[in-house]
């Protein structure tokens, strides 16, 4: 008797996970309720005009080092209505804010005298909520993603100079050449001139040679 018992004990075990499983249709409503929430970037008025993969450093003035800032996308972004430009990028798995500034007209970006695949420039950034002036650099897979960044950035801080400022270089350069078309002008009237007056000499020396009959002595 006593051999048998755990026998039956085993068996009541093998059973017990078969009525675990059993439907028994109940259906447990979810306790929360999650609903679908629209996540604003702040670039929705934004029109990019450059997205590039890259990984961006800053320099370190205290540690007098490049430290490594995140690497994701770099976005020039148009805003729709005001027309400037701003640099944005962030890392591509957390989308964390590694850069965000304005390009403005004043300023340059260098190629990387050790890397011909970076380039450097400064900035007055609020990545970090503040505007704070960084040295960048910003390295690509190639140089020719290198090359068509620093070329796309040197015209957008071209296309943000005031329009002021673009008359009054247009203006400038039609000053220079409408000087340039008065002087051309000026001495095409010189030349005619001294042609003028070389052909009244000619001809005054051939009145005198028929009047007096003879000749005229040349010098």
């Amino acid at each position: 008797m006593a051999s048998k018992e755990p026998e039956h004990e085993h068996r009541e075990d093998q059973e017990a996970p078969a009525a675990e499983d059993e439907d028994t249709g109940a259906q447990v409503a979810p306790i929360v309720k999650l609903e679908e929430v629209a996540v604003s970037t702040g670039e929705e008025n934004e029109d990019p005009i450059l997205d590039l993969k890259s990984k961006l450093y800053r320099f370190d003035k205290e540690g007098n080092q490049w430290k490594e800032r995140g690497a994701g996308t770099v976005k020039l972004l148009k805003h729709k209505e005001t027309g400037k430009v701003r640099l944005v990028m962030r890392q591509s798995k957390t989308l964390k804010i590694c850069a965000n500034h304005l390009v403005l007209p004043t300023m340059t970006v260098q190629e990387h005298a050790g890397n011909d695949k970076s380039c450097l420039w400064h900035a007055s950034d609020y990545a970090d909520g503040e505007l704070k002036d960084e040295l960048f650099c910003i390295r690509f897979a190639s140089v020719e993603i290198c090359k068509t960044f620093m070329q796309m950035f040197q015209e957008v801080a071209e296309s943000q100079k005031p329009k002021e400022e673009n008359k009054d270089a247009s203006d400038a350069a039609g000053q220079l050449e409408k000087l340039s078309f008065q002087e051309k002008a000026g001495e095409e009237k010189a030349v005619a001139k001294k042609e003028e007056k070389e052909t009244k000499v000619d001809t005054e020396k051939a009145d005198t040679e028929k009047k007096d009959g003879e000749p005229a002595s040349s010098t």
